[in-house]
């Protein structure tokens, strides 16, 4: 077996071996087989084209295309050009089925189901690390770089699995890239033949020199090395506090979601795409439904609650999931003296409307809906299991509407101890102004009711607040407290910011994201739009459970029991739009605009469509992203091979082209000529005379007579400019490069003028020509370092 057949092998089961770490992530793990089965196919094709052997831009050009293929067949086969090329349709499979992953990645803690489009990111993902570390460690040879992409791969498991991928993951990771390390050693020492390692040190006779003691102490000092390593990986982290368990450690967070039928769910924050979806182009319904409400307001469709704020974001926590029970359990806190009522709504969603999170009144007492649907207790949401979407989903959902009054809001005794300590807890980097602002506005406020509203009424009246869709929508600590200085943003500021005042001053609050109520139809339905996407406050009352607040300006309504009493004991004004509001469109609406829900519906108000971005996949057209990153893959794909010969042609054309001085001109048009001929096979020897190059040339390239003449002609048009005194000016040197060029073409073999046409052997002056000056530069510096340093030590003290 050759050197590089071991490094390939080598390169990988390193690969593989790092890959093993993703392995607690997903369950069925069946995906490493699919992963294995790409990996080889890529190796194979590298060993392959490297024995022919191609340019290395070529070989990994060929990689590339192949895992393409390879992926095509295996994920996208029915929209691909005869079951394998990969087509335009195959291309929005692709994007569609990442889009998909990457939801999913989202949606699941680990272990997460084994999904088609997780599939697909884990395998692509462990394809490219291959196609990576076969490049730096087999292509160019060189190892040591290739941990780099190891090292990703395994902090990526590591961060996904919760801070550790386990002992045995790291030892495999750590393993596969030692075994590449001492392979790579083992192939370099072999091309210098036996190594001299000096004398026996025990002295034994019998054990020749170079043999069991000299040639294995490279060996010998490899793994000494790589078990000092690994020491320091395993010991230096227990020693420092600040990196927790290190590489092994467990690093559970609160709440480890562990229990409950069927595993956990970990939504990350539904609203990371909000910035690049503040501007949709129109309206598009997403929903319709009937209800017997009497009251349609007031009926907010909540997709999911943000109960975690760590400093950067507020996001969903990882908690346990069940199967949807028939009568879902009694809401948390609502008392049985608090005035309710049964409402029955029945959904049907839009076929284009894709959302894993099933929009629903809260809270929601009995879900009647087909399909693959869990149910998350504490925050009472349904998440989609295995794919499954909203996309056309017909439901029917039994909730309650729940009506206390501001007396009983007011009169709310605490709240239970782990849910006050949960729903109140800030980062220790929340800024002081926001805690300052909450206590002066509500200054004199005599219950955390009378807090509440007074804070809504600051965001929604009194405070001076924008309603502007054109601010980031950043919702760390930093956001908020710039949200209170500028006083301008949508709803997801309006609603994180009063959440993070809310627990500051004690009062457990969170975050929800879904839906305003939508616009009444004539036929009785109600049709739910894009750019009713919303997001909006929930505070925790003892009696009254979780209830919503609206510190939005111009969007939804605020409920009676936060508008009946304000500090003063007057009526606290609603923010629920007026029938006289302007239909005129706003770029920057103010907190003095407000709409009708049919001028909502009409698109004549400023929306927030931000959120509508974080409740929707799909955008509503072609993603002009993934047709850019398409597009930009295309093209390096097909660029790359084209490189050498895109470079060959523009030094042909600068050589044989005019140069003011006649020498110089003779000597590169000989250039010229020998690099023809090394693109042909015939590798350039500079210790040879021109007279005797030409001789050569006309040997080995078998040139016709016409061809062996004009190699001859110029060859002593190359002598006359370097050792005659006055040299004549040479004629015809372009021509006669042509014809040199066209006589060694004909001589060539149908192989070898594909190599010299698209992979030409002479491209190698790049990297010589780039080391060379990087070497120079090298030594630059080092003299003027060191004259430095010189001057420094001369300097009197």
């Amino acid at each position: 077996m050759s050197g590089r057949t071991r490094l390939t092998l080598a390169a990988f089961f390193a690969t593989l071996a790092a890959s093993l770490a993703l392995l607690p992530l997903v369950r069925p793990a069946t995906w490493i087989f699919t992963a294995a089965l790409v990996l080889a196919l890529q190796s194979a094709v590298g060993a392959v084209t490297r024995r022919v052997p191609l340019a290395r831009p070529l070989t990994i050009a060929a990689q590339t295309v192949l895992t393409l293929l390879v992926l095509t067949v295996i994920f996208v086969r029915e929209q691909a050009v005869l079951g394998v090329l990969p087509g335009p349709d195959a291309f929005t499979a692709f994007g569609s089925l990442f889009e998909a992953g990457v939801n999913d990645v989202g949606t699941y803690a680990p272990p997460a189901p084994n999904t088609p489009g997780i599939r697909l990111l884990l395998v692509t993902g462990v394809a490219a690390i291959g196609l990576l570390v076969d490049t730096l460690a087999v292509t160019f040879r060189n190892a040591a770089p290739a941990g780099l992409p190891l090292l990703a791969l395994y902090s990526v498991a590591a961060g996904l699995s919760g801070g550790g991928a386990g002992l045995f993951a790291f030892l495999c990771a750590a393993a596969g890239y030692l075994v590449l390390l001492l392979t790579e050693g083992r192939d370099r020492l072999s091309a210098w033949g036996r190594v001299f390692g000096g004398a026996q040190r025990s002295g034994r006779s019998g054990s020749p020199l170079g043999e069991g003691g000299a040639a294995s102490a490279p060996a010998r000092t490899g793994v000494r090395i790589g078990a000092v390593t690994l020491g320091v990986a395993l010991l230096v982290p227990f020693a420092l506090p600040g990196l927790g368990g290190g590489v092994l450690g467990g690093g559970g967070a609160d709440g480890d979601g562990r229990g409950g039928k069927g595993g956990t769910i970990s939504a990350v924050n539904p609203l990371v795409s909000l910035q690049n979806d503040l501007r949709q182009p129109e309206d598009r319904e997403v929903l319709r439904y009937r209800t017997n409400a009497t009251d349609r307001d007031g009926l907010y469709l909540r997709l999911v609650a943000l109960d975690q704020f760590d400093g950067t974001s507020w996001k969903s926590s990882v908690r346990p999931i069940e199967d949807v029970p028939e009568q879902l359990p009694w809401p948390d806190g609502l008392a049985q003296d608090v005035r309710f009522s049964e409402v029955t709504s029945n959904f049907v969603a839009d076929a284009r409307y894709e959302q894993k999170w099933l929009p629903m009144p809260y809270p929601a007492s009995r879900v009647s809906l087909g399909g693959s649907w869990r149910y998350e207790p504490a925050g009472r949401m349904l998440v989609g299991d295995n794919g499954q979407t909203t996309r056309g989903a017909r439901y029917s959902v039994t909730s309650l509407d729940v009506r206390p009054t501001g007396e009983q809001l007011a009169a709310a005794p605490a709240a239970p101890e782990k849910l006050r300590r949960e729903y109140t807890r800030v980062p220790a980097s929340l800024p002081a102004d926001v805690k300052a602002t909450a206590l002066e506005v509500t200054r004199g406020a005599g219950s955390d009711y009378e807090r509440a509203v007074r804070l809504q009424d600051w965001f929604a009246e009194d405070g001076g607040f924008r309603y502007d869709v054109s601010v980031d929508s950043g919702t760390g600590v930093g956001a908020v407290s710039r949200f209170l200085k500028d006083k301008r943003g949508f709803c997801i500021h309006f609603s994180f910011s009063m959440a993070a005042m809310a627990r500051s001053l004690g009062i457990p609050a969170r975050v929800a994201v879904g839906f305003m109520p939508g616009t009444p139809q004539p036929d009785g339905s109600v049709s739910v739009g894009i750019r009713d996407a919303h997001a909006w406050p929930e505070l925790y009352f003892e009696g009254a459970g979780w209830v919503r607040f609206e510190p939005t300006p111009s969007r939804g309504t605020v409920p009676d029991y936060a508008r009946q009493q304000s500090a003063g004991g007057a009526a606290t004004p609603s923010a629920q739009p007026t029938a006289d509001a302007s239909a005129q469109p706003s770029a920057v609406p103010s907190a003095s605009q407000s709409c009708t829900p049919q001028e909502k519906k009409l698109g004549g108000c400023a929306q927030d469509q931000g959120a509508a971005g974080a409740v929707d996949g799909d955008g509503g057209g072609l993603d002009l992203r993934l047709v850019a990153l398409v597009a930009l893959g295309v093209l390096v794909v097909v660029g790359l091979p084209l490189l050498p010969w895109l470079w060959r042609s523009r030094v042909r054309a600068r050589r044989l082209g005019p140069a003011p001085d006649p020498v110089a001109r003779v000597l590169a048009v000989w250039q010229e000529i020998n690099d023809t001929a090394w693109d042909y096979g015939i590798a350039p020897d500079e210790s040879r005379t021109p007279r005797r190059t030409a001789a050569r040339l006309v040997r080995e390239g078998e040139l016709p007579p016409d061809a062996a003449d004009a190699v001859h002609r110029v060859a002593r048009a190359v002598e006359e400019a370097l050792y005659a005194p006055r040299p004549r000016p040479a004629t015809g040197l372009t021509d006669q490069a042509a014809l040199i060029h066209r006589g060694l073409h004909a001589s060539a073999t149908a192989r070898a003028r594909l190599r010299a046409r698209l992979a030409p052997r002479s491209a190698a002056r790049v990297t010589r020509a780039a080391g060379e000056r990087w070497e120079t530069l090298r030594l630059s510096w080092s003299a003027r370092a060191r004259t430095a340093f010189a001057g420094l030590r001369r300097k009197p003290s």
